[in-house]
Protein backbone atom coordinates (compact mmCIF):
# COMPACT_ATOMS: atom_id res chain seq x y z
CA UNK A 1 0.00 0.00 0.00
CA UNK A 2 0.86 3.54 -0.58
CA UNK A 3 -0.84 6.01 1.21
CA UNK A 4 -0.53 10.12 0.60
CA UNK A 5 -1.52 12.75 3.46
CA UNK A 6 -1.97 15.95 2.31
CA UNK A 7 -2.11 18.44 4.94
CA UNK A 8 -3.30 22.33 4.79
CA UNK A 9 -0.88 24.15 7.16
CA UNK A 10 -1.94 27.45 8.80
CA UNK A 11 -4.79 26.98 11.46
CA UNK A 12 -4.43 22.89 10.47
CA UNK A 13 -0.94 21.77 11.39
CA UNK A 14 0.85 24.90 12.69
CA UNK A 15 -0.70 27.83 14.72
CA UNK A 16 -0.05 31.61 14.84
CA UNK A 17 0.15 32.39 19.03
CA UNK A 18 -3.30 34.17 18.14
CA UNK A 19 -4.79 30.79 17.14
CA UNK A 20 -3.82 28.70 19.27
CA UNK A 21 -6.88 28.39 21.07
CA UNK A 22 -5.29 27.19 25.08
CA UNK A 23 -8.02 27.63 27.02
CA UNK A 24 -6.83 25.90 29.90
CA UNK A 25 -4.23 26.67 33.03
CA UNK A 26 -0.74 27.71 31.98
CA UNK A 27 0.48 25.43 33.57
CA UNK A 28 -1.40 22.39 31.61
CA UNK A 29 -0.01 24.19 28.62
CA UNK A 30 1.73 21.65 25.90
CA UNK A 31 5.57 22.14 25.32
CA UNK A 32 5.47 23.89 21.55
CA UNK A 33 7.94 24.08 18.87
CA UNK A 34 8.85 26.90 16.42
CA UNK A 35 7.55 25.60 12.98
CA UNK A 36 7.81 28.62 11.50
CA UNK A 37 10.12 32.32 11.71
CA UNK A 38 9.35 35.56 10.08
CA UNK A 39 11.52 38.44 10.50
CA UNK A 40 13.68 36.97 13.24
CA UNK A 41 10.63 36.32 15.44
CA UNK A 42 8.50 33.03 15.83
CA UNK A 43 5.45 33.40 13.85
CA UNK A 44 3.93 30.13 13.88
CA UNK A 45 3.98 26.77 16.32
CA UNK A 46 3.16 23.46 16.90
CA UNK A 47 3.11 21.15 19.77
CA UNK A 48 6.77 19.23 20.03
CA UNK A 49 4.33 15.96 20.52
CA UNK A 50 2.63 16.40 16.97
CA UNK A 51 6.18 17.51 15.75
CA UNK A 52 7.12 13.71 16.95
CA UNK A 53 4.05 12.05 15.39
CA UNK A 54 4.28 13.79 12.02
CA UNK A 55 7.95 12.47 11.55
CA UNK A 56 6.49 9.21 12.53
CA UNK A 57 3.67 9.31 10.18
CA UNK A 58 6.38 10.28 7.31
CA UNK A 59 7.70 7.07 7.75
CA UNK A 60 4.99 5.76 6.41
CA UNK A 61 3.23 7.66 4.25
CA UNK A 62 4.36 10.33 1.81
CA UNK A 63 3.16 13.91 3.76
CA UNK A 64 2.18 16.64 1.47
CA UNK A 65 2.06 20.09 3.13
CA UNK A 66 -0.83 21.78 0.83
CA UNK A 67 -1.17 25.25 1.17
CA UNK A 68 -2.62 28.91 -0.06
CA UNK A 69 0.59 30.51 1.22
CA UNK A 70 2.94 31.55 -1.64
CA UNK A 71 6.33 29.28 -2.30
CA UNK A 72 8.34 31.89 -0.30
CA UNK A 73 6.10 31.67 2.53
CA UNK A 74 6.06 28.27 2.46
CA UNK A 75 9.40 27.85 2.48
CA UNK A 76 9.57 29.61 6.11
CA UNK A 77 7.75 26.42 7.37
CA UNK A 78 10.11 23.85 9.19
CA UNK A 79 8.67 20.51 9.23
CA UNK A 80 10.15 17.24 10.52
CA UNK A 81 9.44 15.71 7.08
CA UNK A 82 12.10 13.69 4.70
CA UNK A 83 14.49 15.70 1.87
CA UNK A 84 13.11 15.21 -2.01
CA UNK A 85 9.46 15.11 -1.07
CA UNK A 86 6.43 17.11 -2.70
CA UNK A 87 4.51 19.98 -1.49
CA UNK A 88 1.54 21.75 -2.89
CA UNK A 89 1.96 25.86 -2.41
CA UNK A 90 0.05 28.67 -3.63
CA UNK A 91 -3.51 26.65 -3.23
CA UNK A 92 -2.76 24.48 -6.13
CA UNK A 93 -1.17 26.50 -8.26
CA UNK A 94 2.62 25.23 -7.66
CA UNK A 95 3.68 21.64 -7.31
CA UNK A 96 7.10 20.96 -5.71
CA UNK A 97 8.95 17.83 -5.66
CA UNK A 98 12.54 18.33 -3.92
CA UNK A 99 11.53 22.26 -4.01
CA UNK A 100 11.74 22.57 -7.39
CA UNK A 101 8.42 23.78 -9.01
CA UNK A 102 6.54 21.79 -11.80
CA UNK A 103 6.58 24.36 -14.46
CA UNK A 104 4.34 22.03 -16.83
CA UNK A 105 2.06 21.75 -13.66
CA UNK A 106 2.05 25.72 -13.50
CA UNK A 107 2.13 26.96 -17.31
CA UNK A 108 -0.87 24.55 -18.55
CA UNK A 109 -3.06 25.83 -15.11
CA UNK A 110 -2.49 29.31 -16.48
CA UNK A 111 -3.79 28.32 -19.65
CA UNK A 112 -6.98 26.80 -17.81
CA UNK A 113 -7.38 30.28 -15.77
CA UNK A 114 -7.03 32.73 -18.66
CA UNK A 115 -9.88 30.54 -20.49
CA UNK A 116 -12.11 30.19 -16.90
CA UNK A 117 -11.50 33.01 -14.61
CA UNK A 118 -11.67 37.17 -15.49
CA UNK A 119 -8.02 38.56 -15.07
CA UNK A 120 -6.47 39.56 -11.93
CA UNK A 121 -7.42 42.67 -11.86
CA UNK A 122 -10.70 42.91 -12.36
CA UNK A 123 -11.43 40.40 -8.93
CA UNK A 124 -8.49 42.38 -7.36
CA UNK A 125 -10.74 45.51 -7.79
CA UNK A 126 -13.80 43.50 -6.36
CA UNK A 127 -12.26 42.52 -3.37
CA UNK A 128 -10.85 45.66 -2.74
CA UNK A 129 -14.61 47.68 -3.16
CA UNK A 130 -16.02 45.04 -0.83
CA UNK A 131 -13.30 45.91 2.19
CA UNK A 132 -14.17 49.34 3.39
CA UNK A 133 -11.41 51.23 4.38
CA UNK A 134 -11.57 51.37 7.93
CA UNK A 135 -11.18 47.74 7.52
CA UNK A 136 -7.91 46.81 5.24
CA UNK A 137 -4.97 46.63 6.54
CA UNK A 138 -3.03 45.84 3.80
CA UNK A 139 -3.58 43.57 0.56
CA UNK A 140 -1.53 41.44 -1.66
CA UNK A 141 -0.81 39.31 -4.67
CA UNK A 142 -0.05 35.91 -4.60
CA UNK A 143 2.66 34.55 -7.31
CA UNK A 144 0.21 37.13 -9.85
CA UNK A 145 -2.37 34.35 -9.57
CA UNK A 146 -5.05 35.62 -6.87
CA UNK A 147 -5.42 38.29 -3.99
CA UNK A 148 -6.08 38.40 -0.85
CA UNK A 149 -6.72 41.05 2.16
CA UNK A 150 -5.57 41.35 5.31
CA UNK A 151 -8.95 42.93 7.16
CA UNK A 152 -9.97 44.01 10.56
CA UNK A 153 -12.79 41.49 10.56
CA UNK A 154 -15.14 43.16 12.78
CA UNK A 155 -14.98 46.65 10.94
CA UNK A 156 -16.53 44.51 7.88
CA UNK A 157 -19.82 44.31 6.87
CA UNK A 158 -22.23 41.83 7.40
CA UNK A 159 -23.22 41.70 3.93
CA UNK A 160 -19.54 42.06 2.45
CA UNK A 161 -18.45 38.45 1.98
CA UNK A 162 -22.10 37.49 0.53
CA UNK A 163 -22.02 39.96 -1.72
CA UNK A 164 -18.24 39.61 -2.64
CA UNK A 165 -18.80 35.57 -3.21
CA UNK A 166 -21.95 36.51 -5.46
CA UNK A 167 -19.46 38.97 -7.53
CA UNK A 168 -17.01 36.48 -8.15
CA UNK A 169 -19.04 33.39 -8.95
CA UNK A 170 -20.01 35.53 -11.56
CA UNK A 171 -16.78 36.00 -12.90
CA UNK A 172 -14.96 32.55 -12.57
CA UNK A 173 -13.65 32.97 -8.99
CA UNK A 174 -13.92 31.97 -5.13
CA UNK A 175 -13.90 33.51 -1.80
CA UNK A 176 -12.57 32.07 1.54
CA UNK A 177 -12.18 34.04 4.87
CA UNK A 178 -9.15 32.66 6.97
CA UNK A 179 -8.28 34.27 10.13
CA UNK A 180 -8.15 38.10 8.87
CA UNK A 181 -7.64 37.07 5.19
CA UNK A 182 -9.97 37.47 2.80
CA UNK A 183 -8.87 35.78 -0.55
CA UNK A 184 -10.04 35.70 -3.97
CA UNK A 185 -8.86 33.13 -6.14
CA UNK A 186 -9.69 31.77 -9.82
CA UNK A 187 -11.79 28.60 -9.65
CA UNK A 188 -9.66 26.75 -11.43
CA UNK A 189 -6.64 26.96 -8.97
CA UNK A 190 -7.62 24.18 -6.39
CA UNK A 191 -5.83 22.66 -3.99
CA UNK A 192 -7.51 18.77 -4.51
CA UNK A 193 -6.34 18.76 -8.09
CA UNK A 194 -2.77 19.51 -7.44
CA UNK A 195 -3.06 17.16 -4.55
CA UNK A 196 -4.51 14.17 -7.20
CA UNK A 197 -2.07 14.89 -9.22
CA UNK A 198 1.02 13.91 -6.56
CA UNK A 199 -1.12 10.91 -5.98
CA UNK A 200 -0.88 9.91 -9.65
CA UNK A 201 2.20 10.20 -9.83
CA UNK A 202 3.04 8.47 -6.61
CA UNK A 203 0.91 5.43 -7.38
CA UNK A 204 -0.91 6.33 -3.89
CA UNK A 205 -3.44 3.90 -3.16
CA UNK A 206 -4.97 5.73 -0.08
CA UNK A 207 -5.10 8.96 0.30
CA UNK A 208 -6.26 11.39 3.39
CA UNK A 209 -6.18 14.44 3.68
CA UNK A 210 -7.30 17.63 6.43
CA UNK A 211 -7.65 21.24 6.78
CA UNK A 212 -10.11 23.89 7.90
CA UNK A 213 -10.80 26.44 4.83
CA UNK A 214 -13.41 26.48 2.30
CA UNK A 215 -10.52 26.19 0.08
CA UNK A 216 -9.96 22.87 2.01
CA UNK A 217 -13.46 21.84 1.01
CA UNK A 218 -12.65 19.69 -2.01
CA UNK A 219 -9.96 18.27 -1.04
CA UNK A 220 -11.97 16.94 1.74
CA UNK A 221 -13.93 15.12 -0.15
CA UNK A 222 -12.04 14.11 -2.96
CA UNK A 223 -9.46 12.01 -0.29
CA UNK A 224 -10.44 8.72 1.39
CA UNK A 225 -10.17 10.03 4.55
CA UNK A 226 -11.04 13.25 5.63
CA UNK A 227 -10.14 15.30 9.00
CA UNK A 228 -11.43 18.85 10.08
CA UNK A 229 -10.44 20.68 13.38
CA UNK A 230 -13.24 22.06 15.18
CA UNK A 231 -12.39 25.71 14.30
CA UNK A 232 -12.28 27.28 11.35
CA UNK A 233 -13.89 28.59 8.45
CA UNK A 234 -16.03 25.22 8.00
CA UNK A 235 -16.44 24.32 11.16
CA UNK A 236 -17.79 27.82 11.93
CA UNK A 237 -20.32 27.21 8.56
CA UNK A 238 -21.04 23.57 10.40
CA UNK A 239 -19.75 21.78 7.47
CA UNK A 240 -19.52 17.96 7.08
CA UNK A 241 -19.77 15.34 4.91
CA UNK A 242 -19.79 11.43 4.53
CA UNK A 243 -17.12 9.82 6.59
CA UNK A 244 -15.71 13.26 7.66
CA UNK A 245 -13.83 13.10 10.97
CA UNK A 246 -14.29 16.21 13.19
CA UNK A 247 -11.59 16.59 15.88
CA UNK A 248 -12.42 16.60 19.67
CA UNK A 249 -10.00 19.35 20.44
CA UNK A 250 -9.24 22.99 19.01
CA UNK A 251 -6.67 25.29 18.14
CA UNK A 252 -2.72 24.11 18.36
CA UNK A 253 -4.24 20.79 20.19
CA UNK A 254 -6.57 19.82 16.93
CA UNK A 255 -3.26 19.72 15.08
CA UNK A 256 -1.73 17.30 16.91
CA UNK A 257 -4.78 15.26 16.57
CA UNK A 258 -4.94 15.54 13.44
CA UNK A 259 -1.86 13.98 12.77
CA UNK A 260 -2.68 11.59 15.26
CA UNK A 261 -5.97 10.59 13.74
CA UNK A 262 -4.39 10.43 10.01
CA UNK A 263 -1.83 8.13 11.95
CA UNK A 264 -4.03 5.94 12.60
CA UNK A 265 -6.10 5.93 9.06
CA UNK A 266 -2.67 4.54 7.60
CA UNK A 267 -2.12 1.75 9.66
CA UNK A 268 -5.59 0.47 9.67
CA UNK A 269 -5.49 0.72 5.57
Amino acid sequence: MTALVGFDLDRTIVYSAAALLLDGPDHEAPPLVVAEVYDGAPLSFMTRQAEGALAELAARATVVPVTTRTVAQYRRIRLPLPAGGWAVTTNGAVVLHDGVPDEDWTTSLRAEIDATSAPLAEAERGLLAAVPPAALLRHHRAEELFAYAVVERRALPDNALAELTAAMTAIGWTVSLQGRKLYVVPTAVRKERALAAVAERIGATRTVAAGDSLLDQAMLVWADVAIRPAHGELDAAGWTAPGLVVTDARGVLAGQEIIDRARAAVDAA
